[in-house]
């Protein structure tokens, strides 16, 4: 199993590294398709019930997922850089009551090695105290679990 490594970086940073067993062409569709995003974006228990993409530098998205107590979480963004298949740089706000000054930036960075790839992101965030907030969150389990997801569905398109 493919292990993911986060570390909170520098004052404002958190850097995601994991490795999957597919082509960087494969990873970057899972990345930016809605009709595979919906299929393993989430941790256990939610599902994403919305996924608008339009992906272009300057094109929104907006991802609308529900959890197993009826939860809502919803999160849009803006994509600054598109290089495909090899880097995503977006913004990415947590629609809730308060979020003036919160939106963060994250940059994803797709390498290819022998038809593996790894995804490295690197999200910075506006302060160190929002940066410390999301690494004492539930993120770690969430993207560890979303991620066993998208094995699966790379295993099943490779």
């Amino acid at each position: 199993m493919n292990t993911l490594d986060v570390v909170a970086s520098g004052e404002r940073e958190i850097v995601i590294t994991r490795e999957f067993a597919a082509p960087r062409e494969l990873v970057f569709d899972a990345l930016t398709k809605p009709e595979l995003l919906m299929r393993w974006h989430g941790a256990r228990g939610w599902n994403l019930v919305e996924c608008e993409i339009d992906l272009r530098e300057g094109g929104s998205w907006r991802h609308v997922s529900h959890g197993p107590d009826g939860q809502t979480m919803a999160m849009s963004g803006v994509y600054r850089v598109i290089v495909v298949p090899e880097r995503l740089v977006t913004t990415q706000l947590h629609e809730c009551e308060d979020t003036e000054g919160k939106e963060h930036l994250v940059t994803t960075t797709l390498s290819e090695k022998d038809g593996r790839t790894l995804l490295r992101s690197v999200t910075l965030y506006p302060t160190r105290e929002i940066r410390d907030a999301v690494a004492r969150s539930e993120m770690r389990r969430g993207t560890a679990e979303s991620y066993v997801m998208l094995d699966e569905l790379l295993a099943n398109r490779g």
